[in-house]
């Protein structure tokens, strides 16, 4: 019986080994390198879509201010927005639809591919046709649930009614919007879904800007919207072959309803909070739903920019690196690297030039200055729970990458129960604001617990430097923040007129000579994920 031989010793198993590892590495790099041009497409869509949702929310400004008209149209459109969530939205998208789309995308089961997607297509149209008729016939009923019975103003209650009836039937046409966005993903093809949001945003500032000063246009406007999303993305489904099929019992739909179950119960008890916070809201006054939204409009901006774009383009090379830990914790640690490096100087510029930018952005036509500071001191509460939202939502991509849907559900009820409890003890003494820090405080604990899942499941990620990208990325947005915040005293004390000018010139000037510092302090801490960062966006333009 011949001895076993040392592979040290055997010269072609080591060449064997070699090229195997060489492919990994060739196959790693490929993988990192589809990652990162899909994030850039993303990350270039995110700037178009917010640049419009800017312009769509400074539009709105003008045309209604804070008025109680606006808190009526969001609290109608809050219904159709919940509902899609729950049955077509981001979660079950991102959770079931992208990684069970995923499995079919091998050009030998293209077939199959479109099978599945023409199963959930004509699924999602007889349960969103279900709901639109329900809220159609309950609208007084569901506008009494949201808080409308709240308002000061008794003409604020019908209104309510009358928009929920109009924006009802949105619902309907985002969700076949999503459900055709989830198989382009899965496909790797993002360039035209990634603009819906934009084409979303263009529908609701052309039919506002026709129909000015009346807050159906927004209703409206959010419908025309809606099927642009869907007529957007067609030309990249041109090899689509769709047949209807309502089969319940179809392989694909058990396979989505498995992953998203677990989901359902936590999104249920998330959209709670969300109706109670909208409720406790309108405690506090007619118009303090519109200070929320606006706040959301400006610390969503980061996110969608940095952290959505990014999240979505790993979400594909997770669930095809789920079955392989070490490849698939390297991408993941990638990407955390990135959100990080890129959220906390966000974070800090956006709380110091806060004031200035709402001034820039809303304060114009019927928003008034008063409602700039209130804005504003409801954002900067908001700014504290952005770094760990970045972070949180990343690791729930990762989880559903990896097909667990039932933990981040779990942390989401956990979370919502807590922040429903700050809230109800902080509304009497802080009123609005109280709501804002029960939010802030339920998005650390949230991300607290999903890194401490991460610990138990993946034994962490030690060894990959985010702690390192951490440190650095913190200590260059502390300095830059202290650079902003002095070169904002220095403008603001230049005698600047109130107007466009001297507003421009105060955010403008401070964001700029942040922007410098940032990369000058990268370059010094030796941030290598900037210089990525740029090499990419140059390199993909």
């Amino acid at each position: 019986m011949a001895a076993p031989q040392d592979i040290d010793g055997d010269p072609a198993a080591v060449a064997s080994e070699a090229m195997t590892e060489s492919e990994e590495l060739a196959q790693q790099t490929e993988q990192n390198r589809r990652f990162m041009n899909a994030a850039v497409v993303l990350i270039v869509a995110n700037v178009v879509q917010r640049v419009l949702g800017m312009a769509r929310e400074i539009v709105v400004a003008n045309l209604f201010g804070a008025s109680p008209a606006l808190s009526a149209f969001n609290l109608a459109k809050l219904v159709p927005d919940t509902l899609y969530q729950l049955i077509a939205g981001g979660e079950m998208m991102n959770s079931s639809l992208v990684p069970v789309f995923s499995d079919y995308v091998a050009r030998s089961r293209r077939e199959e591919l479109w099978a599945a997607f023409g199963t959930v297509v004509s699924l999602v149209i007889v349960v969103l046709s279900a709901a639109v008729l329900l809220v159609e016939l309950f609208t007084p009923q569901i506008a009494w649930l949201v808080g409308a019975r709240n308002l000061e103003d008794p003409t604020l209650f019908p209104l309510t009614v009358n928009l929920l009836r109009v924006t009802a039937p949105v619902m309907l046409f985002l969700s076949l919007s999503s459900v055709m966005m989830a198989v382009l993903y899965a496909l790797q093809r993002f360039t035209l879904p990634a603009f819906t949001t934009a084409v979303f945003n263009i529908g609701i500032i052309a039919v506002a800007l026709l129909w000015p000063e009346n807050v159906f246009a927004l209703a409206w406007g959010m419908m025309v919207g809606s099927i642009l999303m869907i007529a957007l993305q067609l030309p990249a489904l041109r090899d689509m072959s769709l047949r209807l099929n309502f089969n319940w019992r179809h392989p694909v739909v058990r396979r989505i309803l498995r992953l998203y179950a677990p989901i359902v119960l936590g999104l249920l008890v998330n959209q709670a909070g969300i109706f109670i916070g909208y409720n406790l809201a309108t405690l506090t006054g007619d118009s303090s739903v519109n200070y929320m939204r606006y706040s959301t409009t400006l610390y969503q901006l980061p996110m969608g920019l940095v952290v959505v774009a990014l999240s979505t383009a790993i979400l594909p090379t997770l669930a095809q690196q789920s079955s392989t830990l070490q490849t698939f914790k390297k991408t993941l640690a990638q990407g955390l690297r990135l959100v990080i490096t890129l959220i906390l100087p966000a974070t800090v510029g956006l709380f110091v030039l806060s004031l200035p930018i709402i001034q820039l952005i809303f304060e114009h036509g019927r928003f008034t200055p008063v409602d700039t500071i209130i804005t504003a001191q409801v954002l900067r509460i908001d700014l504290i729970g952005l770094p760990f939202a970045a972070v949180d939502l990343m690791l729930v991509y990762a989880s559903y990458a990896r097909k667990d849907t039932l933990s981040p559900a779990l942390v989401g009820i956990v979370s919502v129960v807590f922040y429903v409890a700050v809230a109800l003890v902080l509304l009497e003494p802080l009123g609005l604001l109280g709501l804002m820090v029960a939010n802030a405080a339920k998005l650390v604990l949230h991300a607290a617990i999903m890194i401490w899942l991460l610990h138990r499941q993946l034994d962490g990620l030690r060894g990959f430097k985010i702690t390192n990208v951490l440190l650095k990325s913190g200590a260059a947005s502390l300095i830059t923040g202290l650079v902003v915040w002095g070169v904002l005293w220095l403008v603001q004390n230049l005698g600047l007129p109130p107007q466009l000018p001297g507003q421009l010139i105060q955010v403008l000037v401070p964001g700029l000579t942040g922007g410098v510092v940032f990369l000058a302090m990268s370059w010094l801490l030796k941030i290598p994920e900037i210089k990525l960062t740029f090499d990419l966006l140059r390199r993909r333009l």
